[in-house]
């Protein structure tokens, strides 16, 4: 090595400082067992709601009102819930939610598709303004509008109907932004060269669009389902006969005049919640993944 080498590489005032950017193994393991702790605290704070309507289903209605430590433990008798089943008819409650959730949902998801695709793709005059008034009815609390929606669908004669439980949500503000996020994302070449190819705004939808956007439909879907499911105020108003009313309302058979049959209401919560807690844990998977997406079309 010549001297002037030397002197480059040992030149006074100059200092070679290198950090270590990865953290101590001891550190890691802390901030790992600090996240599981809130993790748990965090899961424990949800759970519990749900294991005491659990357990109360399983009481007798003195132990029920008299507490002790003994009942945060279950007693495993059901009697609770064959009264519970026996008090409606669950059949036919299970039934209409089903019928109601499944149209529901399915109505959701095409109108969204479609508008969320017309507000992102398709060019006309007014797009942005009437963007703006679709998104303005998000504002607006549903319980403001009740008794102008009563009297409208009195004067339509869908008052103690399906139809009156399925088609104001058949349109979701949510989903058609949501979906329209996700279509701004999608490159602008794939459909202009499908244009060139000959193929038509329908074609391009269902071809290239949709394929696209089936994360945010998911999370949609799931959405909704849960929204249609847990409804109770509206078609407690908008209907009076068991023949269209769904479980939620239901539940409304364990409070009366005398009040409220708390052991039987919650072990008619508890089969009731059940089919819906079924299907997320199956679809949990799907769901995150397309919640993940679902962040990433937003942000763009």
């Amino acid at each position: 090595m010549t001297d002037g080498a030397i002197g480059t590489a040992h030149r006074p005032g100059r200092r070679v400082t290198g950090r270590r950017t990865s953290r101590r193994p001891g550190s890691r393991r802390l901030g790992g067992v600090a996240r599981a702790v809130v993790a748990g605290v965090v899961g424990l704070l949800f759970i519990a709601p749900l294991y005491w309507v659990l357990v109360t289903s399983t009481l007798t209605t003195s132990e029920a009102y008299n507490f002790s430590w003994s009942s945060l433990v279950p007693h495993w008798s059901f009697t609770n819930y064959e009264r519970a089943w026996h008090a409606a008819p669950w059949e036919r409650f299970f039934s209409n939610t089903i019928f109601i959730a499944v149209c529901t949902v399915a109505l959701a998801i095409f109108t969204s598709l479609l508008a969320g695709y017309a507000f992102s793709v398709m060019r006309f005059r007014g797009r942005g303004a009437l963007f703006g008034l679709v998104l303005s009815v998000m504002m607006v609390p549903q319980t403001v509008l009740l008794i102008p929606d009563y009297i409208i669908a009195q004067h339509l004669h869908l008052l103690d109907t399906y139809w009156i439980q399925i088609l104001p949500f058949g349109a979701s503000v949510f989903g058609i932004f949501l979906v329209r996020q996700f279509f701004l994302n999608v490159p602008t070449e794939l459909f202009e060269a499908a244009e060139l190819d000959g193929a038509g705004p329908i074609r391009m939808l269902f071809s290239i669009g949709l394929p696209m956007v089936r994360p945010a439909l998911l999370v949609l879907g799931l959405q909704v389902l849960m929204g249609s499911w847990n409804a109770f105020l509206w078609p407690y108003v908008m209907t009076d006969s068991n023949a269209v009313r769904p479980i939620e309302v239901g539940l409304s058979v364990f409070s009366g005049t005398n009040g409220t049959d708390y052991t039987g209401l919650c072990a008619g919560v508890t089969f009731t919640t059940v089919p819906v807690l079924v299907v997320f844990l199956l679809l949990q998977k799907h769901f995150i993944t397309g919640a993940f997406s679902s962040a990433g079309g937003v942000r763009g």
